[in-house]
């Protein structure tokens, strides 16, 4: 680890002026000698850190998100050589180098704050050492070996001897109390960063390799924190714990409101959104627009939760718009189709009307008509004058109503005969 530190000596003066300067900031209003001087020094050096490393983190977001994109053609890949892991696996590379996406992208934040967490390894192991290490002065030097967190001296280890931690004013116990804790904490927050990730923002409708190593990475790194993290010194761990809990910070802010296509979290958000959108009609923010057009422009190629969520605004009596506004529809005429079509397309033209559904002896009517016979006679339309039908049967216009009947009873089938063709001989 002193040989990785070195590597990083670059980065120490830096560091080193940074956390001085916020205890001259702390040492005013706790003392210069106090625990809490020099551990919220660490914890504004390490909220400084991520503060810094935002426009990445929103980097890593994009990239994820693009990865979500590839999800349907990794899918088909998956498919089409399922019996072929090396084929697979030359596909999904030649995917990922045609896209310009990186499966590793998610390690960016990790990788950005390593320097700096190997400077901080550097100067807490020089205090430990008695040696000034960047702007840490001699003054500075004793103040922090003075420093204790809760009983544990600051560049105190898990394995130090007695010996060592007795010229540091400090017990092998609670030195060994306090670091077991904080590696626990650490370790535990570490795993529950990665599994809120793997378990609510991740589309379980696909599995690809990488989410196989996600699952995997969520039961490594909390067992290598717990090996290494006994041979950090007690203001490492503090940095860690601080920057492990910044993390999980964050990862829940994306969850909650930006989620993953597919995921759970998108169920979770899509039901909260269209209760607000249900009760006020109308959208918060440009933020809320852009997931409501995004899905919009989606059509056929929504997910279930998705659809929902459209179905949802149109039994209210809403629709969602192309440009993410949604407004009252008068009915269903205006409400975006299942299938994806807008709103507006739906409600430029006239609905289209089903035919009346006509009963069997409308039926048989019309035929009889297409065909130029005349038709029996309903009870409702007998004429009245009795002369009428005597005179119309002496011209011979009209054929006995039995006739009809008496054909369809013969096993004649009802309507206008097709004339037999002659047999071929």
């Amino acid at each position: 680890m002193d040989t990785i530190a070195s590597l990083f000596s670059f980065i120490t003066t830096p560091v080193s002026w940074v956390i001085v300067q916020f205890h001259s900031v702390y040492g005013a209003l706790f003392g210069p000698d106090t625990g809490w001087a020099w551990g919220l020094s660490i914890v504004s050096l390490v909220i400084l850190i991520r503060i810094c490393l935002i426009p990445l983190f929103v980097k890593q977001i994009k990239a994820t998100r693009a990865m979500q994109t590839l999800q349907p053609e990794m899918k088909k890949i998956q498919e089409r050589y399922k019996n072929d892991r090396q084929r697979q696996s030359e596909e999904m590379m030649k995917l990922y180098k045609e896209t310009g996406t990186n499966p590793l992208s998610s390690c960016l934040p990790i990788l950005a704050q390593s320097p700096f967490f190997f400077a901080l390894y550097h100067v807490l192991n020089s205090i430990a050492s008695n040696d000034t290490v960047g702007v840490i002065n001699d003054r500075l030097l004793e103040s922090a070996q003075k420093a204790h967190i809760f009983g544990a001296p600051l560049a105190a280890k898990f394995t130090d001897s007695s010996d060592k931690l007795e010229a540091l004013n400090s017990s092998l116990t609670d030195v060994r109390i306090v670091t077991a804790i904080m590696i626990v904490l650490m370790s535990l927050s570490q795993f529950y960063t990665q599994r809120q990730l793997m378990t609510k923002n991740v589309d379980t409708t696909v599995k690809t390799p990488f989410m196989q190593q996600q699952k995997m990475l969520m039961y490594v790194f909390p067992v290598i924190f717990a090996v290494f993290g006994i041979n950090f010194p007690v203001g490492v761990l503090v940095y860690w714990l601080t920057t492990n809990v910044w993390t999980m910070g964050q990862q829940m802010y994306v969850i909650h409101n930006n989620p993953t296509p597919g995921s759970k979290a998108q169920a979770a958000y899509l039901e909260r959104l269209s209760k607000h959108v249900t009760r006020h009609g109308r959208t918060r923010n440009r933020r809320e627009r852009a997931i409501v057009k995004a899905i919009v422009a989606k059509g056929r190629d929504r997910n279930e939760y998705e659809r929902k969520f459209i179905n949802g605004l149109n039994k209210a009596g809403l629709a969602a718009q192309t440009d993410g506004m949604v407004i009252k529809s008068e009915g269903t005429a205006a409400a975006q189709a299942e299938d994806g079509t807008p709103a507006t397309t739906a409600a430029s033209g006239p609905r289209r009307q089903q035919p009346k559904r006509q009963s069997k002896s409308q039926r048989q009517s019309g035929t009889a008509k297409a065909a130029g016979e005349p038709t029996s006679l309903t009870k409702s339309d007998e004429p009245q004058d009795d002369t009428k039908p005597a005179a119309a049967a002496k011209k011979g216009n009209a054929k006995p109503a039995g006739s009809t009947r008496s054909k369809a009873q013969s096993g004649q089938r009802k309507g206008p005969q097709r004339p037999k063709s002659p047999s071929k001989k």
